[in-house]
């Protein structure tokens, strides 16, 4: 199945489950307030959503005179690539990680955290920043900020379901097909990020693979991003990054393992299973996830100078 067929598929169930919640909260009334806000959050999801998820890690942009030397591997990766050049952005976390978002190649962002600038090899930042460009080239960024949005617009909804069952339950009633007791509010309230979550599921952890694949052929070394998977893995959960549950398909490696009930929900494949693949064997990477970059390739000490 296509990537295109893919997103149209994601777009119109997270679409319609934001109808179900709006006609449970509210009939029929519900169910129109819900359709203006899943046509706006879809206007706003293909214009928007990569200032707004850029806006909501606080993340600054990388330019080439504050960062030479990380500037110019993205330049000659994204040659490699046969991409235009992304604009880059540093997201101030110590936790290792990064994701790319942009409506299309020509708007495309790659965002870094402080932590995989700090903590991985030269080889290993290329696996990682080539990942999030095979994103960027098989078209995955949009799909991936549009869910953002749309799943946050079910987060939202919630929300709303959580404050109606305070007051006493949903106004909606039976002729119009809508309406619910507060039991049933909070039963929707805790169910519907959970679906969001798993419907973003069915199409992200395909995408995961493609992208090793394709970053392990533009870097020319699939033991780089290999490597850097296994110590994402170990980074993210001893030092927990501040993520967003709708956010969390976005990353080159779910910054929610580990966190709870939603971490139970992964939107990414088994890093084991990563590995296995670009390596082309059962066996793990070698590398020991907590092995400190040299100093050689801390490129935030000279990001911070620069």
């Amino acid at each position: 199945m296509g990537n295109q067929v893919k997103t149209t598929i994601l777009l119109a169930v997270l679409t319609a489950f934001i109808l179900w919640v709006g006609q449970f909260l509210g009939g029929r009334q519900g169910m129109v307030v819900a359709l203006i806000l899943a046509a706006g959050m879809n206007f706003v999801g293909y214009w928007f959503s990569d200032k707004i998820v850029l806006r909501m890690y606080g993340a600054t942009e990388i330019t080439s005179d504050r960062s030479p030397e990380l500037f110019a591997m993205v330049e000659a990766l994204a040659r490699r690539a046969e991409l235009p050049m992304p604009k880059l952005y540093l997201i101030p976390q110590e936790t290792p990680n990064a994701f790319a978002t942009g409506r299309d190649p020509g708007h495309a962002v790659v965002a870094v955290t402080e932590g995989l600038l700090n903590m991985m090899e030269k080889e290993e930042v290329m696996g990682v920043l080539a990942h999030e460009l095979s994103h960027i080239k098989n078209r995955d960024i949009l799909i991936g900020s549009i869910a953002a949005t749309l799943a946050g617009a079910i987060m939202l909804l919630a929300n709303m379901a959580r404050w109606a069952a305070f007051f006493g339950g949903s106004r909606g009633n039976d002729d119009e097909g809508g309406g619910s007791g507060v039991f049933g509010l909070i039963i929707m309230s805790i169910l519907s990020p959970i679906a969001a979550v798993l419907i973003q599921m069915a199409i992200s952890r395909s995408r995961e693979y493609l992208a090793d694949s394709s970053a392990a052929k533009i870097t020319g070394d699939p033991k780089g991003l290999a490597g850097a998977l296994e110590k994402l893995g170990s980074y993210s959960a001893k030092i927990p990054l501040h993520a967003s549950p709708s956010t969390a398909h976005m990353f080159t490696v779910n910054p929610l393992s580990g966190q709870g009930l939603m971490g139970l929900f992964s939107t990414h494949p088994p890093l084991e299973e990563r590995i296995r693949r670009l390596l082309g064997s059962g066996g793990s990477s070698g590398m020991v996830p907590n092995r400190q970059a040299k100093s050689g390739n801390d490129f935030w000490d000279r990001l911070s100078r620069g």
